[in-house]
């Protein structure tokens, strides 16, 4: 790794005796005193900008306020607020406005270590979430030889509301994006200061799940995100369809959408929004601002328009989804033969005959089946299909696609019950923290989690998940698309449910005017 003198400076002024338990490390702001579990050392609760609070509500995050002495870092922060939890059975987490924080967990013993870094992103559909969840810990990864960060980020209103007055007092004319911005923010500091934790900082792979993983996509899109990272991965999550279905997502129709939510709470200008109680700003129709914009600065293009055009922040790039999404989605006992049409169109609105056509619904079990089929599909499977497909066709760096099938041991009478590889599935093998749950988990659970954790790591290390003691992953091309199937065993095949995802490829080609880069594999 290359360093600069001043770098070099920093890096050594910050690593002031690490090998010990209580050590104290100089970042941005301050000295640190974190603690430790065995060989892993963790810091958390590290402020990476000021609070985003009073006249800060609604702008780009500020710097770090400064702080004297040393800074205990041994406790979580609150999450950003929120309604909700991101997870079923989650226990809901304390919350705050002044919420821009992140952890760092690390083996490595001096300043030289040069580790590489992976990111974590959370999802929660950009409305509730907490990177304080015990499953997101990263001391199983750090053991592995990396160096984990996790991070909160403003969430709903507070991180997406656009109006016409937040756009105009921005000096680069936009506005609903502070969420992103706090997520670049996350990652420049970690540009700057990941070193006095042995970190490298010219190895940082971004990771995420859901609304995580749309970040991700959309961070890949992001001129502003261009060398903040150097590797992406994405699970069940990518913004790859149409503008032309969201318009709300455009700034004009983001504008809009908070114009009527600043009504709802009967303010009248932006001065008594900011002036409103936290508590306050979930009221309201503030549900309906839980999406990022496409706004002309963190995003001037939608990620299909820049991906299409190899635009993109080209990094090597691993993504997937899981084989049934959908069943921790919508309530499938609920779901009948002689609605199923009509409960489609109330979700998603009418929808073209040949897209229903493809998922058999002449049965109440066979429409369960198809509902839950329909919602992985729409929601994961055709985002990351797309999103695979588009970095092979314009990129220069490799993709490894992925499909996960395991289905975890989710105990009778539980929240999970019956989810199968459902949404968020896959974390428990990822983090490899199966021993957070007291499940019947078998030695294939065991050796998948063993697997899928050296994946992500070895990706981080290199950019390639591939290494002595996993089974072979060849990268994806438009030419032979082949995936890999993590469960027991862990197989290469074709791409999963191709059939259905080419009928959304069409119907999404129509609406654009084309189908989009190259040959559908």
């Amino acid at each position: 790794m290359r360093m600069s003198r001043t770098a070099m400076w920093v890096t050594a002024a910050a690593w002031l005796a690490i090998g010990t338990a209580r050590a104290a490390v100089r970042v941005e702001g301050g000295l640190l005193r974190g603690a430790s579990d065995g060989a892993i050392r963790y810091y958390k609760a590290i402020p990476y900008a000021a609070p985003p609070v009073g006249e800060l509500r609604w702008r780009a995050p500020a710097p770090v306020l400064a702080w004297k002495g040393v800074r205990e870092a041994t406790a979580f922060a609150p999450a950003c607020m929120q309604r909700g939890v991101s997870m079923p059975g989650e226990a809901p987490p304390r919350i705050s406005e002044d919420c821009l924080y992140l952890n760092v967990w690390t083996t490595a013993r001096d300043a030289a270590a040069g580790l590489p870094v992976m990111v974590f992103i959370h999802g929660g559909g950009f409305s509730n979430g907490s990177a304080a969840m015990p499953l997101y810990a990263g001391d199983r990864l750090a053991a592995k030889g990396v160096v984990v960060v996790t991070f909160g980020y403003r969430l709903g209103p507070f991180g997406f509301l656009a109006t016409p007055a937040l756009t105009a007092e921005s000096s680069d004319h936009s506005s609903g994006d502070w969420g992103l911005l706090d997520q670049l923010a996350a990652l420049s500091w970690v540009a700057r200061n990941i070193a006095a934790f042995g970190g490298d900082p010219t190895r940082v792979t971004v990771f995420g799940q859901s609304a995580g993983a749309m970040s991700i996509s959309l961070l890949m899109a992001s001129p502003l995100a261009k060398g903040l990272f150097q590797r992406a991965i994405g699970e069940s999550g990518g913004v790859f369809e149409p503008m032309q279905l969201a318009p709300n997502w455009l700034l004009a129709g983001a504008e809009k959408q908070g114009e009527a939510y600043a009504a709802s709470l009967g303010t009248g200008s932006l001065a008594e929004l900011r002036a409103l109680p936290a508590a306050r700003l979930l009221e309201g129709k503030s549900a309906s601002i839980t999406h990022p914009v496409l706004e002309g600065h963190v995003l001037p293009a939608s990620p299909w328009e820049v991906f299409a055009a190899g635009r993109q922040n080209d990094v090597p790039l691993l993504v997937g989804s899981n084989e049934e999404e959908g069943r921790s989605l919508v309530d499938l006992s609920a779901v009948k033969a002689a609605s199923f049409e009509a409960d489609i169109a109330k979700a998603w609105g009418a929808l073209p005959p040949a897209l229903l056509a493809v998922y058999p619904h002449a049965t109440d079990e066979a429409a369960r089946q198809a509902r839950a089929d329909f919602e992985r599909d729409l929601r994961f499977g055709w985002d990351m299909w797309a999103w695979a497909r588009l970095q092979a066709a314009s990129g220069k760096a490799p993709v490894f696609y992925y499909h996960f099938t395991q289905k975890p041991p989710f105990p009778a009478g539980s929240v999970y019950a019956g989810w199968g590889a459902s949404h968020f599935a896959e974390l428990w093998y990822v983090f490899d923290h199966l021993d957070q749950e007291p499940w019947a988990w078998t030695p294939a659970d065991r050796r998948l989690a063993e697997t899928t954790a050296t994946y992500w790591t070895n990706f981080a290390r290199t950019g390639d998940p591939n290494g002595p003691t996993v089974p072979t992953w060849p990268a994806f091309t438009a030419g032979t698309g082949r995936m890999l199937y993590l469960g027991t065993p862990v197989t290469v095949g074709p791409v999963a449910d191709i059939a259905t995802l080419k009928v959304f490829d069409g119907v999404y080609g129509a609406v654009r005017g084309s189908h989009g880069p190259g040959p559908a594999p």
